[in-house]
């Protein structure tokens, strides 16, 4: 209990009926208690799934060690602000549509450039045709034309900038993952919860399972009993069909308890695999927009060649970008837990 109840303080569960793991009894209820304290002092289930205790547990090896990688962070569920519990998965589910808007944003973002830069254009192009001091003679007359006539070299090279902006950076942006995208998010996510709500029912089972073996082993105790003391006119028979109800039982149990195993050990196996093609999804974002921003700062540099400066310090931290570095940060700040489900025990 005093397990349970740091669990409940850190807000990593919603549902009391999945907090006490327990173990199929026998017919020695000496014997069963100690098993059942030996369990919970090594497993612990929330939100039906079966965790190790940590401070009795031996320590997990990562799945992908020092990559800090979606697979080995997420196994716990957390609370959103309204106190709600959130699955890890879903942590991760956000982080994509997170992505995704981001994306969309970096691309308004380069149409409005690309609205400033064509205004500009706009307005060199129309002040290199004043007429002012167009009367201007001699040598200084010929200075004072180029001048002007470079204000409309100018004006082309920022329109072709802004072309070529609209072309190479914020179309690839606005295209990159399309409408599909969602659609496969969602996917994800139902595949996902479908098996997690399976892995409930399945839980639900094993309670009810437990509870029917307790009850028939409780009614197989009491009928011995009043059979050895003679309080009552039971027949040998009848506790043979009392145990064998119990026998019954305990099958049912652990029947159930591997139907489970097995239903948590799907959801495992999917959460691996799906959490990892995620996390590639991640990396592939990030170095696709990574591309993109070092092609805007190409064409700004072919633009201005005179203000690298004021491009240097975005060249230098595009040059640093690193999709495991970005992981590695936001695994740390968002990770849910890093210990993975393990069997239930019987």
């Amino acid at each position: 209990m005093e397990m349970e109840e740091s669990f409940d303080a850190e807000g990593s569960f919603d549902d009391a009926s999945c907090l006490s793991p327990q173990s199929p009894g026998s017919t020695s209820p000496a014997r069963r208690q100690n098993k059942e304290k030996e369990i919970k002092e090594t497993k612990i289930t929330i939100n039906c799934v079966t965790f190790p205790v940590p401070t009795s547990a031996p320590e997990q090896q990562l799945l992908k060690p020092s990559e800090w990688s979606y697979c080995d962070y997420f196994w716990a569920d957390k609370r959103d602000p309204q106190g709600a519990s959130v699955p890890g998965f879903e942590v991760l589910l956000q982080k994509q549509l997170k992505g995704k808007q981001m994306q969309k944003e970096m691309a308004e973002f380069i149409r409005e450039r690309i609205k400033i830069e064509e205004e500009y254009a706009k307005n060199l192009s129309k002040l290199s045709m004043f007429p002012m001091a167009a009367q201007e003679e001699g040598t200084l007359g010929e200075a004072w034309a180029q001048l002007k006539k470079s204000l409309a070299d100018e004006a082309e090279v920022h329109l072709k900038f802004s072309s070529k902006l609209q072309s190479e950076v914020e179309k690839p942006l606005l295209t990159f993952r399309g409408d599909n995208f969602k659609k496969d998010m969602k996917k994800y996510d139902h595949h996902i919860a479908d098996l997690r709500k399976q892995l409930v029912s399945r839980y639900a089972a094993v309670e009810k399972a437990r509870k029917a073996l307790a009850d028939r082993q409780k009614d197989l105790e009491v009928k011995t009993q009043q059979l050895e003391i003679k309080l009552s006119n039971k027949t040998e028979e009848d506790i043979k069909k009392a145990r064998r109800k119990s026998t019954q039982a305990g099958d049912d149990l652990m029947r159930c308890v591997d139907l489970y195993n097995q239903a948590q050990s799907k959801w495992f196996e999917e959460m691996v695999t799906t959490s990892l093609e995620l996390e590639r999804l991640e990396v592939e974002r990030v170095e696709t927009i990574q591309q993109l921003l070092r092609q805007y700062t190409t064409l700004r540099h072919e633009t201005d060649m005179f203000n690298q400066s004021t491009m240097e310090p975005v060249d230098q931290l595009l040059q640093s970008v690193d999709p495991a570095k970005d992981r590695e940060l936001w695994v740390k700040e968002h990770k849910t837990g890093d210990l993975r489900p393990v069997d239930m025990d019987i």
